[in-house]
């Protein structure tokens, strides 16, 4: 039997090229799927551990409440490269998708973003969603915070959320629902996730389900992971230029 299908890891031959051998995505199965939330909701006790730490320091709350985010997406990353070396001896970046994109793809991907976000934006003005702040707006304040806030936000947020939801989640979910099925139950999943940013709103994670349908929709159309990060950057750069904007002194 493959040892992909049996969900065992892959072994190399002494003279096989190790590019050859990366097999057809997704070869994981949803028991690599449990093994990852339970791994996340295991990195809790220690996020919450640095919180902790971090509350007793003399900080400004931007960095608080930076610092335990950056440590969550490490732990996240290392916790997919884990599974995906330990149980099928492959690498992270490569298996969930993240490939060059055509100059095309890639520019067309980062110029939906702003359109995507003015389109959300009008959106959530027909649906008349409630006035929300969000956790990063407390985080605003001298330029150096506001800098790191935005590498986060428009740079690291977007690649480790994209590897997670469409590189390692929506390939399962397109393999057992198909790719509508897959691209949708992803982006509803996506939203539910952020529904603890926007107070629960369901209106706001009607909206971000469909944005995550959208990164769904990239990722599935160009089979790369980097486009949907792509359009996931800008998207939030917009957003967070918008907010930085607002609360400028006036």
């Amino acid at each position: 039997m493959n040892p992909i299908e049996s969900g065992e890891p892959l072994g190399l031959t002494p003279n096989s090229n190790p590019e050859s051998l990366t097999p057809s995505v997704p070869f994981w199965h949803y028991i690599d799927l449990f093994f990852f939330v339970s791994l996340l909701f295991a990195s809790f006790g220690g996020l919450l551990f640095v919180v902790i730490l971090l509350r007793l320091t003399s900080l400004s709350m931007g960095w608080k409440l930076i610092l335990p985010q950056l440590v969550f997406y490490a732990l996240g990353l290392t916790s997919l490269a884990a599974i995906l070396r330990l149980r099928y001896d492959q690498p992270l970046w490569r298996s969930l998708g993240w490939k060059a994109t055509s100059l095309s793809i890639t520019l067309s991907s980062l110029l939906a973003g702003p359109l995507l976000a003015i389109t959300v934006s009008l959106l959530g003005a027909a649906l008349k969603t409630p006035q929300i702040d969000l956790p990063f707006q407390q985080m605003l304040g001298p330029p150096g915070t506001i800098v790191l806030l935005g590498i986060v936000v428009v740079i690291l947020g977007p690649v480790c959320e994209e590897l997670a939801f469409r590189g390692f989640l929506m390939p399962l979910l397109v393999r057992s629902l198909g790719a509508a099925g897959g691209i949708v139950v992803t982006g509803f999943i996506f939203g539910c996730m952020h529904g603890y940013e926007y107070e629960w709103s369901w209106r706001h994670m009607l909206l971000i389900s469909l944005v995550g349908c959208t990164f769904g929709w990239a990722k599935y159309k160009t089979q790369s992971t980097a486009a949907a990060a792509f359009m996931h950057s800008t998207f939030n750069l917009a957003q967070f230029a918008a907010f930085v904007w607002q609360s400028r002194p006036l």
